[in-house]
């Protein structure tokens, strides 16, 4: 392999995390086109995302780089499926371009007379796939462009996939059902975050989910995360969590507080569904000073992670009725519960199809198996979000890939040493 100026060796694998050096000098076989380049980031803004794969051909080659290929993670995150239709996909546990999306690090490969450059596209703290670079020689230089071309593209791909069916079909694997396909019309991205914190979830099954669903939202320095539980397994449930999560966004936008937001969904919930409800769990977390402000709707408690131990009962609190039953059970006001987090916590908000999943004698996943998986792989230096996709793989696993029940985790950490 020709990888000048980057003084690794290549492993056992054959391939090695490249560092980006951020000050290469290019040298004269490196120069850009830079009118050709702005033509092509023009032609990206109005480029339809079909077109995608034939556009990061020409940007690589304006680039000094021979071809770049893109591929998207599947929904449920197994797969790295090709935007070009005519190549196969790649499997996320066991290919060079799964290991540089699970550990969001370039990797390198020989391949024959050339380079390929795997590198993750990310688009804030979500991952988003990977971009195959093939180059004939590697330097600083190349690897620097390769990154900026990883970096326009997730940013290309997350503006065109709020409008595009054909992006959002690439991304499946399997027919969903009508429930799932409205519920999933609500949720956010898996993964969001800032400087000082980051929120990522999870949800299976990903094509036959009704009644669970996950919410996250950074507001200037708070974070707000909600997760919830409706009743059934029909297009009713997955329409009372869908007005819910509404209901939470609305008073949200307007400026209301924990409880408004809260005392929103009851009201709507109340007017448009009277007969359904759900439970669920909304949190506050300020991102500067660690306070987290949380409202328990009938819900399992949130578990809270400290030093690679599950602090028992920290964020228990005293019931209060699901969602929905306002003017019913619900008081004038609901009760918000209060406590400051320690850098480096963690909150777990999960459904109750987490831990009753059950193996092929009856036995529960349980909430020990659940947390110590958890706190296992972060201690192994894995990221929030990866894992959540292996703990959703091993719960998957557990039950031979047929939950009874739908399974939903939401993970955040308050990390301000990250400023």
């Amino acid at each position: 392999m020709r990888a000048a100026g980057i003084g690794v060796r290549l492993g056992a694998e054959g391939v090695i995390p490249v560092p980006d050096p951020s000050h290469a000098s290019a040298g004269p076989d490196t120069a850009v086109d830079e009118n050709l380049l702005e033509e092509l980031i023009v032609e990206a803004q109005t480029a339809l995302p079909f077109e995608l794969p034939v556009l990061a051909n020409r940007c690589a080659s304006a680039l000094g780089l021979d071809s770049a290929l893109l591929y998207l993670v599947d929904l449920q995150q197994q797969l790295l499926i090709p935007l070009d239709e005519a190549l196969e996909p790649l499997p996320v546990d066991r290919s060079l371009a799964g290991w540089a999306y699970r550990t969001v690090t370039p990797r390198v490969a020989d391949a024959g007379d050339d380079v390929i450059v795997w590198m993750p596209m990310v688009d804030g703290a979500e991952r988003l796939g990977v971009l195959a670079v093939r180059t004939p020689s590697l330097d600083g230089v190349r690897m620097r462009r390769s990154r900026m071309l990883a970096f326009l593209f997730a940013m290309l791909i997350t503006s065109k996939r709020a409008y595009s069916d054909w992006l959002a079909a690439r991304a499946r694997t399997a027919t969903m059902r009508l429930p799932t396909e409205m519920l999933r019309a609500f949720l956010p991205s898996h993964t969001i975050g800032s400087r000082r914190c980051v929120s990522t979830a999870v949800l299976e099954p990903a094509y036959d989910v009704a009644g669970d669903a996950f919410d996250h939202s950074v507001v200037k320095d708070i974070l707000h995360t909600m997760i919830l539980d409706s009743m059934g397994h029909d297009l009713v449930s997955g329409l009372t969590t869908s007005v819910a999560m509404a209901a939470a966004r609305n008073a949200r936008r307007g400026g209301g507080d924990l409880a408004d937001v809260v005392g929103s969904v009851d009201q709507a919930l109340a007017q448009w569904l009277p007969d359904h409800f759900c439970t669920g769990v909304l949190c506050r977390l300020d991102a500067v000073t660690g306070v987290l402000r949380w409202i328990n709707c009938g819900h399992p408690p949130p578990l809270l992670i400290r030093d690679e131990r599950v602090l028992g009962g920290v964020l228990d609190s005293p019931p209060q009725p699901p969602l929905g039953l306002a003017g019913q059970l619900v008081p004038a006001a609901r009760q918000v519960h209060e406590t400051t987090l320690e850098p480096g916590d963690c909150v777990l908000l999960y459904t109750d199809g987490v831990v009753e999943a059950r193996d092929a004698d009856g036995a529960e996943f349980g909430l020990d198996r659940f947390t110590d998986f958890i706190i296992r792989s972060s201690a192994a230096g894995q990221r929030p979000a990866e894992v959540l996709r292996l703990l959703i793989h091993a719960i998957l696993d557990y039950q031979r890939n047929r939950l009874r029940d739908d399974a939903t985790i939401l993970l955040f950490e308050w990390r301000p040493q990250h400023q």
